[in-house]
C-alpha cells in the first residue's frame, strides 16, 4: 500500500489523533465513509448508463457517447453536491430560492 509499513501508518495515526482529537475522529470517519458511499453510487449510476459499442469502426459515435457521458457525470456530481450543500448549510436553500425567483423575474422583464 504505497510502500507504507506498520510503523509509518502508526505515526500517521498518532499525528491525526493529536491534530483532530479523539472526539472528532469518529465524525471524520463517518464523513469519509459517506463520501466513499456517494462515489460508489455515482460509479454504479454511470456504469448502468454506459452501453458498450458493438461496432469497432464507430469512432464518432463513441466520441459522442463519451462526451455525453462526461456531461452526465458532471451534471450528476453537480446535482449531488448541490443537494448536499442545500441540506447542510443553513440559509443556502433560501438564498437559492431567492436567486431562482430573481432569474424568473429577469427572464420575464427581458
Amino acid at each position: 500500500m504505497f510502500g507504507l509499513g506498520v510503523p509509518e501508518i502508526l505515526i500517521i495515526a498518532v499525528i491525526i489523533l493529536l491534530i483532530f482529537g479523539a472526539k472528532r475522529i469518529p465524525s471524520i470517519g463517518a464523513g469519509l465513509g459517506q463520501t466513499v458511499k456517494e462515489i460508489g453510487k455515482i460509479k454504479k449510476d454511470l456504469s448502468g448508463d454506459k452501453e458498450p459499442s458493438k461496432e469497432t469502426g464507430a469512432n464518432e459515435a463513441s466520441e459522442a457517447k463519451s462526451e455525453s457521458l462526461e456531461g452526465k457525470v458532471a451534471a450528476s456530481l453537480q446535482k449531488k453536491v448541490t443537494d448536499k450543500v442545500l441540506g447542510q448549510v443553513p440559509g443556502i436553500k433560501q438564498a437559492k430560492q431567492i436567486k431562482d425567483k430573481a432569474d424568473k423575474i429577469k427572464k420575464i422583464v427581458s
